[in-house]
């Protein structure tokens, strides 16, 4: 074990429900029942114990700005009054600049949600799979209707001119069946300033679609690299494609700012509605007990926290492209009675991937020389 660093970004589960019931979610619709007995929303003792932590972390390290995420199941459940309460209290009571973050379905997202968000300077990331088909394949209300037309109606809204600055990006989870530069072209149309794709969450013991334990195929590598190899060709680029652009840095020699890609040296921290502080909840959709830390921010500092390290499987140590995989996302490492010390169940997918887009570059830069 050993103590985190410094943590500059924090994810604070504000409300703890969803008004959609996306077949994929992570919180949800795998391994991790706790949403269902934690508070609904985090209540205003919690926000305030919160908003002290996040000072006393901020002095004692000397940091000069902290990043929050308001998270969920869906934050605008919360209500403009709780967002806002929280966001003030933070920039009243913090001693460096708080940058706010709200990552939404968007359902919710309307003109007075925006109205607050551009009042309070909180950015807006929103979740979009692409097509209409391919988004309300997945991402529907709880009675079966699709979302797409809603959710792509708040992001025209949010990428106008009066929003416009608000815009933090759009996150698609990839789905084989969609056709990857339809869906890449569809997301392009709303000029986003950051795109996010997504590996759909599983594991060796319950494999995402497409893979399994024997198959050497790589549908997910097939998938990404038109999308990289068009990304990467434009001229000028109008948007950053996160996942690509970090595999690039990684491969120059840079450090990760992607869970899931290369090391990360201060990954964020979870505080949940309950003022639980948490590792990455995503690990908790394979095996819940690998967030906890027993820390509550009622009684103990960020500081208190530590955490295993993310053990590589023999076999990733040696592997000509960790340097940019870095094992990938520890919960696709997972495997039932075994832990985390295993590749990635998406190992052949990655391993394509990275290598190339190292080609790409290798091929680039020898052309400078």
């Amino acid at each position: 074990m050993r103590v985190r660093p410094p943590t500059r970004q924090f994810v604070v589960k504000l409300h703890s429900r969803c008004d959609l019931a996306c077949d994929y979610c992570y919180v949800y619709e795998m391994a991790d029942p706790r949403w269902r007995s934690a508070p609904a929303v985090m209540s205003e003792r919690t926000a305030d114990d919160l908003v002290g932590r996040l000072a006393e972390h901020v002095v004692r390290h000397g940091l000069e700005r902290v990043e929050v995420v308001l998270h969920g199941g869906e934050p605008l459940l919360a209500g403009p009054a709780r967002i806002a309460a929280l966001v003030r209290s933070a920039r009243r009571r913090v001693p460096v600049p708080v940058g706010f973050t709200v990552q939404t379905n968007a359902v919710r997202l309307d003109e007075a949600f925006l109205r607050l968000f551009a009042e309070l300077n909180v950015r807006v990331g929103v979740s979009l799979d692409g097509t209409k088909a391919g988004h309300d394949r997945h991402r529907k209300r709880r009675d079966g209707t699709g979302t797409h037309h809603i959710v792509a109606a708040a992001v025209r809204k949010l990428a106008g001119p009066d929003f416009r600055h608000l815009f933090a990006g759009l996150l698609c989870v990839v789905d084989l069946a969609e056709d990857p530069l339809a869906c890449y072209r569809e997301l392009l149309d709303f000029g986003p300033p950051v795109l996010d794709f997504l590996l759909p969450h599983g594991s060796w013991t319950a494999p995402p679609p497409g893979r399994s334990a024997t198959d050497p195929r790589t549908p997910y590598a097939d998938w990404l690299i038109p999308v990289f190899d068009e990304w990467y060709a434009a001229s000028p680029r109008t948007t950053i494609v996160r996942q690509f652009a970090e595999m690039v840095t990684l491969w120059l020699g840079g450090t990760s700012g992607v869970e899931g890609l290369g090391e990360q040296t201060a990954p964020p921290l979870v505080v949940a509605t309950d003022g639980s502080i948490e590792l990455s909840d995503i690990i908790a959709a394979v095996e819940p007990g690998a967030v906890d830390t027993g820390l509550n921010v009622a009684t103990d500092p960020f500081d208190a926290v530590v955490f295993p390290p993310q053990e590589l499987a023999p076999e990733c140590r040696t592997c000509p492209v960790l340097a940019a995989c870095g094992g990938g996302h520890p919960a696709h490492r997972y495997r039932a009675g075994e832990g985390f010390v295993n590749p990635s169940v998406y190992c052949p997918d990655l391993f394509r991937l990275t290598s190339h887009v190292r080609a790409r570059l290798a091929h680039d830069l020898a052309a400078l020389k």
